[in-house]
C-alpha cells in the first residue's frame, strides 16, 4: 500500500516536472524571415541579385554576339570554301563552348557565395540566439519549418530580429 502511493506520487511529480519542462523551454523561430527582413539579411539578398543580374547582362551580350557571328557564318556559307566555312565552324564551336563552361562556373561561383554568406550569417546569429536562450531559461530553440503545429506565443522570431537589427549590421561577401 505505502508502495503504491510513492509509485503515485513520484510518477505525479514527474508527469507534472515533463509537462512544465515541455511548456515552458521549446520555441521556434522562422530563420528564413529573419534572413529577408533584417538589415544584414537584406544587404546578402541585395548583393546577390545585383552580382546575379550583371552576370544575366553579361551573359546576354556573350550570347547576342555569338548568335551574330553564327547568323554571319551561316550567312557566308555558299561564299566561303568549304575548308574555310568549316574552320570559322570549328573556332565558334570552341567559342560557344567555352561560353557554357565559363558561364557555368560564374553559376558555381556565385551559389558558393551565397551559401558562404547565408552560414556566416547563421554563424553570426548562433550566439544572439544562445543569449536570448540563456536570459528566457529556453532550453530548445527549433526553426519554424521544421514546426507542423505551434502556439503563435512560442515564435520568437519578431524578438530576434529586433535583436539581430541591433547587433549585426553587415555581412562581407567576397
Amino acid at each position: 500500500m505505502l508502495k503504491k502511493k510513492l509509485v503515485i506520487i513520484f510518477l505525479s511529480l514527474f508527469f507534472f516536472a515533463f509537462q512544465k519542462i515541455n511548456a515552458e523551454q521549446i520555441v521556434y523561430i522562422d530563420m528564413e524571415k529573419i534572413m529577408k527582413e533584417s538589415k544584414a539579411g537584406k544587404m546578402i539578398i541585395d548583393q546577390i541579385s545585383k552580382s546575379n543580374e550583371k552576370n544575366i547582362n553579361k551573359f546576354k551580350k556573350i550570347e547576342e554576339d555569338l548568335k551574330a557571328q553564327e547568323l554571319d557564318l551561316i550567312g557566308k556559307k555558299n561564299v566561303l570554301s568549304e575548308n574555310e566555312f568549316k574552320t570559322k565552324l570549328e573556332k565558334l564551336s570552341k567559342q560557344i563552348s567555352e561560353y557554357r563552361t565559363k558561364r557555368q562556373n560564374i553559376i558555381q561561383e556565385s551559389n558558393k557565395k551565397r551559401v558562404k554568406a547565408s552560414a556566416e550569417f547563421s554563424n553570426q546569429i548562433k550566439p544572439i540566439l544562445g543569449d536570448y536562450a540563456a536570459k528566457n531559461n529556453i532550453s530548445i530553440i527549433v526553426q519554424k519549418k521544421n514546426i507542423i503545429m505551434g502556439k503563435s506565443e512560442l515564435d520568437i522570431t519578431s524578438n530576434i530580429l529586433k535583436i539581430v537589427n541591433e547587433k549585426i549590421s553587415k555581412i562581407k561577401l567576397d
